[in-house]
């Protein structure tokens, strides 16, 4: 009998990592597992972001942000910049700028600052590709990959 291929999605290997976007002064951050490097040169990435979220619209104003590469063991914070609706999820949490002035998280493993390229339509997502100004290790660690946080982001419901 044959699998339901989206139930073969989380098999896909990928990491977690949280997206720092900015609009002058507003500031937001949320978890991103669909992100991927698209090119060498110029060195880019793209990004999935859904385009419903406050944070779209702050990556659209702002033009700018920073891909946070998260520890194996840093599902905590997976989680907590995968919720909606917290009023300030960026507070009690160290942060630092490079040259876009994307907010990037200081306990990450690594982080690239980017400059939004363009967006293309992808179902119910968009995609930012991201070109690549600067970026830094910042911490020692194995990055988390996107199987090892089980269902923190509710996708087993989509596919029963």
């Amino acid at each position: 009998m044959p699998n339901n291929p989206e139930r073969l999605f989380n098999h896909l290997s990928h990491g977690v990592y949280v997206i720092g976007v900015c609009a002058g002064e507003r500031r937001n951050a949320f978890t991103a597992a669909w992100v991927m490097q698209a090119s060498f040169q110029p060195p880019l990435l793209a990004i999935s972001i859904n385009p419903v979220h406050y944070s779209y619209q702050l990556m659209q104003a702002g033009g700018v942000c920073s891909v946070n590469v998260l520890g194996h063991h840093q599902h905590a914070l997976a989680e907590h910049f995968g919720r909606a609706g917290l009023t300030d999820k960026m507070a009690g949490f160290a942060w630092q700028t490079d040259t876009t002035g994307a907010p990037i998280l200081s306990e990450s493993l690594a982080y690239f600052d980017c400059q939004v390229s363009h967006y293309a339509d992808a179902g119910d997502h968009k995609i930012a590709v991201c070109k690549v100004i600067t970026g830094a290790k910042l911490n020692q660690g194995r990055p988390l990959l996107y199987g090892e946080t089980g269902n923190m982001d509710g996708s087993a419901e989509l596919y029963k």
